[in-house]
Parts: structure tokens; C-alpha cells; sequence
């Protein structure tokens, strides 16, 4: 970090940046806290006038000019739901257990990296997420994996999918599907289905890639409907779901909508960006452009 040189040729105005770093100390397991220190020490080599927050976190940011998160999925919901009208441009590091609306905007690139491109790149408006009155920025699911991020409430995780993965497999043998009442374009059905999954990024789960041509420019949510398969067919094709090679398989039901509407008699176990809330309905809509993220 000492020698990092930012890739782009456009000089730092330092004088004119001021940054907010909102930490999570316990994202990751420690990780958040890791990597924090390590962007505080390389903004303080540089000059670069910042502030760090963990606990608690400023009621608003009067006075920066940029956002900084550092944590996962779960701190970043955590962070659009409390500054739901925030304007500044954000930057997500990736100090969670899963990253995967990082990994999104700025996939595999090392730290060096990504300061080059969270201190000069220009911030894009990126689309977001609404359920019932929660925000969310990477995935909205129903059933399944409702019940997989629930078993996971308060055990330690394992960076990326390894612990998600765990708790799938679990759950494989023990889920039994349920009915809905689905609402979408003008249709409305009912039927049983394993998985309800409603993306707006590309992968969930610290990497499985359920919405494989998914974008969050499009003003678009990806929805995926997933019928009930047996034990050794779930085993048999849970590969497919991580590698996103599932999509033409005759259980998997693809489509884009701005808004869907699910219901059911019994109470739904939902997850956002892997945050866990029960509800007997869901009431989705894509919210354009909501959020400034700096990307390139």
C-alpha cells in the first residue's frame, strides 16, 4: 500500500475531497476491520481528508464529498436502508463475508485498484431494489434460500460461498416447497416453486450466479422461478444454480419485470442481500438509477 500508484492520470484536487468511511467491525469476521485500516493509512500518506466511523454512524454526511462503505452485502443494506436518500457517491470495499453487489460493479480487482477508482472514477447511478418498505441492492428471495440465510442468523461466515454453501446443503434435505400467488405484467397465477428469486445483480450467496445476463442499468429486475425437484435432483443440479448454467433447464423459469407481487397463506422466509425478514407478502419494484456509485 505504501507505493500504491492509482491508475488513472487525473491528479487528486485533495483539498476539495473529503471522505466518510463507514466501517462494520464485524463484517467478515474481522475482515472490514482489517481493511479499513488499511485505506485510513494510505489516505492519511496521501493527505486525504477523511473520517472513520464504526459504532454508531453519523446521522447524515453534511459536509463530505464521498461515502465509503467497508463490509459485505448485509452492511451495505444495512447502510441503504438508514440513508435511504443519500446523493454523494458511494464505494463499496469488500470486507464481508459475501461481496457480491461489489463484485458487480468492480469484480476481482486488487485494492491498488479499486482506491484508484474510488477516488477519481465518476459516480453512475445505479438501480436498486424495493420490498415492502426495504431497500435492496443485490437480490430479493423467497422460500428456499429465505430459510438458508435464516439458519445462518448469528454462526460465524466463512468468506465468499462456503458458508451459504453449507447452509444450502442442509437445507436441501429438509425444505419442502411452498405455494404462492404471483402477480406480474397484467398475470397472476398460483403455484408451488423451491426457489423465488428476484435479482438485480448478476450472483448471490457469495457466488451463485442466478441471473446470469442480469445489470443493475437497465431499470430491470431479473426474476427467477425454480419448480419443485425432489432430494437427489436438488443435489444433482445445485452445481448448475452456482456456475449460472441453469437457465435453459426445463425447471427454470426466466423473465424481467419492473415490479412483482408475491403472496402466499403461510408465512414467507425472505432474504435482502442476505438479511433476513418473514412476511406473508412481498411487494417488489425496481427503483432506477437510485443510488451513485463511483465505476468506471
Amino acid at each position: 500500500m505504501n507505493n500504491c500508484k492509482l491508475p488513472f492520470p487525473k491528479p487528486l484536487a485533495t483539498g476539495s475531497v473529503h471522505i466518510a468511511i463507514v466501517l462494520n467491525p464485524f463484517a467478515g469476521s474481522g475482515r472490514g476491520l482489517a481493511l479499513s485500516s488499511r485505506l485510513v493509512h494510505f489516505l492519511k500518506e496521501k493527505d486525504i481528508s477523511h473520517t472513520l466511523f464504526s459504532d454508531p454512524w453519523p446521522t447524515d454526511f453534511v459536509g463530505y464529498t464521498d461515502v465509503w462503505i467497508v463490509g459485505g452485502d448485509g452492511t451495505l443494506n444495512f447502510f441503504i436502508n438508514k440513508y435511504p436518500g443519500i446523493h454523494l457517491p458511494l464505494f463499496i470495499f469488500p470486507g464481508g463475508s459475501g461481496n457480491d453487489f461489489h463484485w458487480m460493479l468492480y469484480g476481482d480487482k486488487p485494492m491498488e485498484e479499486l482506491i484508484g477508482i474510488a477516488l477519481t472514477a465518476p459516480p453512475t447511478p445505479v438501480d436498486a431494489g424495493i420490498c415492502n418498505d426495504r431497500l435492496f441492492l443485490n437480490s430479493a428471495g423467497a422460500g428456499f434460500d429465505g430459510v438458508v440465510v435464516k439458519s445462518m442468523i448469528g454462526k460465524s461466515k466463512k468468506k465468499g460461498k462456503a458458508s451459504f454453501y453449507k447452509a444450502v446443503v442442509r437445507t436441501i434435505f429438509s425444505y419442502r416447497e411452498q405455494q404462492y400467488s404471483i402477480q406480474c405484467d397484467g398475470r397472476q397465477w398460483e403455484e408451488r416453486l423451491l426457489i423465488v428469486s428476484v435479482m438485480n445483480c448478476k450472483r448471490a450467496g457469495g457466488g451463485f450466479m442466478i441471473a446470469p445476463q442480469a445489470t443493475v442499468w437497465d431499470g430491470l429486475l431479473d426474476i427467477t422461478l425454480i419448480d419443485p425437484l425432489n432430494v437427489l435432483k436438488r443435489l444433482l443440479y445445485l452445481p448448475t444454480i452456482e456456475k449460472g448454467t441453469h437457465v435453459n433447464k426445463s425447471f427454470v423459469h426466466q423473465f424481467q419485470s419492473k415490479a412483482i407481487r408475491i403472496n402466499s397463506k403461510n408465512p414467507i422466509h425472505i432474504q435482502l442481500d442476505g438479511e433476513y425478514i418473514c412476511a406473508h407478502e412481498m411487494n417488489i419494484s425496481i427503483l432506477p438509477g437510485k443510488f451513485l456509485f463511483r465505476h468506471l
